[in-house]
């Protein structure tokens, strides 16, 4: 090899080693790690954790039921509301909220009644549907039920993605206290042929405890047979009403925060 050519392939050398070089050196300057923009949105979070921030949408304050309508027939909803709670009219059906959502952070508050009887599934039965994609129990359930000493299948109990995934714990507390779920929903994406892209995933709270870990979820809640996935943009957040004869749910406090 001529000493031209052989310089220049040194040089070639150095060059390339220097730029892989620069490529993993750590940095020396603590700038080089600072992110300044976007500046995040700044919020008013309630005056206590479970009171809604200044950018939620308040779905029940206590006093009317303006965001909800029935899931049958999209008529105005008529559960009873009542000392700032509202409960369960199993005549009237399943209500729905008026707006859809996609991707939220929900706080739901309920209660069984203290005097509750029954067992297994028929003990304070309801739902939270995270998006109603059908007028009946069509969509995806966060089971509510009294799960205090109360044995049924562990995917059927409070805090379970009914017919899915058990609660990691039962954090229930007795019947006639107040019980809060805190759930982070991520929708499932679909392509524009109707195939899945990516699955739906679910974080959900129960009274502070985690209790749902980013579960992705197989689908749509079914009573009977596997679940699956039907493709939908945006839906309505749902309440069940069960028609459990062993007492009527309440609730309360509910809010959202989209995150799209």
């Amino acid at each position: 090899m001529k000493p031209i050519a052989l310089t220049l392939n040194l040089l070639a050398f150095a060059i390339v080693g220097a730029a892989a070089h620069a490529q993993t050196a750590e940095p020396t300057d603590p700038k080089a790690t600072e992110q300044w923009e976007p500046v995040p949105k700044v919020i008013t979070p309630g005056k206590l954790d479970a009171a809604p921030p200044s950018d939620a949408i308040v779905l029940f304050d206590g006093r009317d039921l303006s965001q909800w309508e029935t899931s049958k027939d999209h008529l105005p909803a008529h559960w009873k509301v009542h000392d700032g709670v509202v409960t369960v009219d199993k005549a009237s059906g399943n209500i729905q909220t008026k707006q859809h959502f996609r991707n939220y952070q929900l706080h739901l508050e309920w209660q069984v009644p203290k005097d509750i009887t029954g067992e297994g599934q028929a003990r304070g039965n309801s739902g939270l549907f995270l998006a109603s994609t059908g007028p009946g129990d069509e969509g995806y359930e966060v089971q509510i039920l009294d799960s205090f000493n109360n044995k049924t299948y562990v995917n059927g109990q409070a805090a379970s993605i009914y017919k899915q995934a058990p609660p990691l714990v039962n954090a229930m507390r007795p019947p006639g206290e107040w019980q809060s779920y805190d759930v982070v929903w991520t929708a499932p994406v679909f392509a524009a042929d109707g195939s899945l892209k990516s699955p739906g995933y679910v974080t959900v709270l129960h009274n502070g405890v985690l209790v749902q870990n980013h579960t992705q979820l197989a689908g749509e809640t079914f009573y009977i047979g596997k679940p699956k996935y039907k493709p939908y943009a945006d839906a309505p957040i749902k309440l069940q009403a069960h028609g459990d004869p062993s007492g009527a749910i309440s609730f309360r406090n509910i809010w959202v925060r989209p995150l799209d």
